[in-house]
Order: structure tokens, then sequence, then C-alpha cells
């Protein structure tokens, strides 16, 4: 290995270090209240090397905005191996409705905080690849389910945008615990009670 090998390595190694320290402080103290100077006390590292990588948190929440995509992305990307596009439909929302309970933290990041498409709009880059590639999965779906003679009449993006948008509310609503107050019936079970009802509405389609 080369010392410009070897270097790339390390400073590649650093930055994962860092991200990983990020991640650790926002799932403990939330996004809100880390700081650099934290981030740069969990690492062992002085502030100034994290704003060597980093240019300040915003950075910081974009890449692991970015990292959060690509494992759902993957998540998905595991279900292609089922053939039937309508299974693999309703497999995607269990996978998804999974993925967002039990990292909160992360898909409030993903999801709901502003600051990782802030720093998206004011970088050089046009495109939000990770969100591209994960919703192009979804699309993909779709597709395939329209051309197997479901969902007449309905347009592929605006059909895979509905479903992603009634999934991901679910979810937010459970997340935020806005299924504890408003007296449902069973509402430990409300999400995917209410998923399932989906379920049963796409499967006449």
């Amino acid at each position: 290995m080369s010392v410009a090998d070897r270097k790339a390595r390390e400073k590649e190694a650093l930055k994962a270090l860092i991200l990983k320290g990020a991640k650790k402080l926002f799932l403990e103290k939330g996004i809100e209240q880390t700081t650099i100077r934290n981030i740069a006390d969990e690492i062992d590292y002085s502030v100034g090397t994290v704003y060597v990588y980093f240019k300040d948190k915003n950075d910081i929440l974009h890449n692991l905005h970015s990292i959060g995509f690509q494992d759902l992305g993957n998540c998905f990307q595991e279900l292609f191996t089922i053939e039937d596009p309508m299974e693999r439909l309703r497999k995607m929302g269990v996978v998804y409705i999974k993925f967002a309970i039990e990292n909160q933290e992360m898909y409030d990041l993903m999801f709901n905080l502003k600051a990782p498409m802030e720093f998206l709009e004011k970088s050089d880059s046009d495109f939000w690849d990770e969100g591209i590639e994960t919703f192009g999965l979804v699309k993909k779906t779709v597709e395939e389910c329209i051309n197997k003679g479901h969902f007449e009449g309905h347009d592929v993006e605006s059909l895979s945008f509905m479903i992603w948008s009634l999934v991901h509310g679910m979810c937010c609503l459970e997340i935020r615990q806005r299924t504890k107050g408003v007296k449902f019936a069973s509402p430990d079970t409300i999400l995917f009670d209410g998923y399932n009802a989906y379920l049963k509405i796409i499967d006449k389609l």
C-alpha cells in the first residue's frame, strides 16, 4: 500500500469515526442538544479536527442523512428477490415501518429536520442521490405492479408518492406519539392495524 493510499484510508476512517460519534450522541442526547464540541469530546479529538472533515453541524447531519437513506435503500433492495411486485410492495411497507420504529432519531433526521436539505441546497450538487435511489425502488415496484395489471389508470410517480406519504404519515404519528392521544381502541397496534387496512384497499386495485 502506498503512502497516499494509507493516508486516504486514515482520513476515511477518521471521518467515519466522527459520524459514528455524532450518531451515538444524537441517539443519546437528541439532535438539537448535540454540538460539534460534544462530538469532538466523544471521539477524543479536537474541535478543529472535526472542522477539517465537516463544514458545520449541518454537514454532519447531511452525511448521516445520506447514510440513513443508504441503509433504508439496502433494506428495500433485499426485497427484490421477491418476484411478485405486489407482494414486494406489501413487504416494503412493513420494512419501512420497522426501520422507522427501530431508528426513530435517524428517521427524524431523514424526514423531519430541515438541516440536511438546507445543506444540500447550499452545496454544489443539485441532486439528492440517496433519496432518488431509494424512492426509485418504490417507483420500480409500483411500475411493475401496473405492468401486471394492478392500479389501472394510475400514474407511476404520483401513486408511488401517495404510497410513500401514507406510510410515512402513519410512522410519524406513531413516533411523535400522536396515536396515544386520540383514544384509539387499540393504540399499541394502531400502526400495523392502519397498515393492514391500507393493504386491504390496494388488494382490490
